[in-house]
């Protein structure tokens, strides 16, 4: 969903077991400030990346077509992962460890900016500016996909997590290739994140109102 993993540690206390998967909770407060403090960093190495690299951005063109295979693509992406999170146990247990840490804590209204402030700063990196600057070729979107995958790490247990973050990267960046728009992966990542983030606060609606 989105790679904060990497600034949360800085809000972790130590583990008392150092052998355990566990992480220790985060509060609401916490959550909201590394989503907005990551997502500045992320369109700041963007833009320095685009200025000192002379990339040129792939072009955000608002249309209905963008839109819609946005909106296509995203549901793709939701039906895939339900199917997966089915089938899969070690990529349930991997999920549902990760989205509990960062969702279990947010209200309803926090899910806005969880769709858009990773939807816009991560698509604006990744897609945006590094797909053109290794290439914009396939290998790019594989290139950058795994980049993607590996800022989803939290853990040791989190590599099924981590499958499936590349899996999607790879899904959004190849469609941001096919339509030379990059309205197609922010609109997909957006709804994706909202989607995801609302089923699941749904389905654990009963532990979250005992907790």
């Amino acid at each position: 969903m989105m790679p904060y993993v990497l600034l949360f540690a800085l809000f972790l206390k130590p583990v008392t077991n150092p052998n355990s998967s566990d992480m220790e909770p985060l509060t609401r407060t916490q959550i909201l400030v590394v989503m907005g403090v990551t997502a500045i960093i992320l369109l700041i190495i963007a833009k320095v990346w685009q200025y000192f690299g002379s990339v040129a951005l792939i072009k955000i063109q608002l249309s209905p077509d963008g839109l819609l295979y946005g909106a296509a693509l995203a549901g793709v992406i939701i039906v895939a992962s339900s199917i997966i999170y089915r089938v899969w146990p070690a990529y349930r247990q991997s999920a549902d460890a990760y989205l509990e840490l960062v969702l279990k804590p947010l209200v309803w209204p926090d899910l806005i900016w969880l769709g858009l402030l990773p939807g816009l700063s991560e698509e604006l990196l990744f897609r945006g500016v590094m797909l053109p600057a290794l290439g914009y070729d396939l290998l790019a979107v594989i290139l950058s996909s795994v980049v993607f995958g590996i800022l989803h790490l939290s853990g040791s247990q989190q590599w099924p997590y981590v499958v499936w973050a590349t899996l999607v990267g790879f899904a959004l960046g190849y469609s941001a290739l096919m339509t030379d728009n990059l309205l197609v992966p922010i609109t997909a990542h957006i709804i994706t994140n909202w989607m995801s983030s609302t089923l699941w606060k749904f389905n654990h609606r009963t532990s979250d109102a005992s907790s």
